[in-house]
């Protein structure tokens, strides 16, 4: 039996290479290709907040390598992102019992009255294009992707820019139809449906190892 081919969009560090052996455990052949490249703005958050909530764990790094020293409580969107923390000898005080940011919302919601929140996340993805899935492009148009992963609304929408560029958008998005895909948040679902895109799995944790497993599962079901 053929193993089935998942495309995968992660930063070009230890999280692409870690999904590809992921995905390689699960028996699936992966397409990675990074699709986003981090440029560090250089800001770190306040240091007189009450709250500061980092969001991943490029945030995690950025903020250390600034020196960062916070006063306040320490808040994490999920496990990946608190254990990067306690990597870098942070504490964590809060992580949602859902790793969203709908999940985060709720579990400060009542605690954050008159406080200062400082949000450290990306404000923008790079303009870096990684030829990796659609100069191999026959995955998706010839409808031989049987899944694909985005972990963010940015992913989306590099992905359709650069196949837009290229003269194929309409074969793309049919070959993405033809595959299950999965998308972290819905956020990132809701960009994807509007660019034509149908989402097949969002699952209730927003960590990428719960995304690879719930669509490869999708993608048995299927065959």
């Amino acid at each position: 039996m053929t193993a089935p081919v998942v495309a995968v969009f992660r930063p070009d560090d230890d999280r692409l290479r870690d999904a590809v052996s992921l995905l390689e455990s699960l028996d699936c052949e992966p397409v990675a290709d990074p699709m986003l490249a981090v440029d560090p703005t250089g800001a770190i958050p306040r240091t007189d907040a009450e709250f500061t909530v980092l969001t991943s764990k490029t945030g995690v790094e950025l903020v250390d390598q600034g020196d960062w020293v916070p006063t306040g409580e320490v808040c994490a969107i999920g496990a990946s992102t608190a254990d990067a923390l306690r990597e870098h000898g942070y504490g964590v005080d809060r992580v949602p019992e859902t790793y969203s940011s709908a999940g985060l919302v709720e579990a400060l919601r009542g605690s954050v009255t008159g406080s200062r929140v400082e949000v450290a996340r990306s404000d923008h993805g790079s303009d870096v294009l990684i030829d990796g899935l659609l100069d191999a492009g026959g995955y998706v148009h010839e409808g031989e992707l049987d899944g694909a992963l985005f972990s963010s609304s940015l992913t989306v929408e590099h992905l359709v820019e650069a196949a837009a560029d290229r003269g194929i958008r309409e074969a793309a998005v049919a070959g993405l139809n033809d595959a299950v895909v999965g998308a972290i948040g819905r956020p990132t679902a809701d960009r994807a449906a509007g660019l034509g895109i149908e989402v097949d799995v969002v699952p209730d944790e927003a960590e990428f190892e719960t995304l690879a497993r719930e669509v490869v599962a999708r993608m048995r079901e299927r065959a």
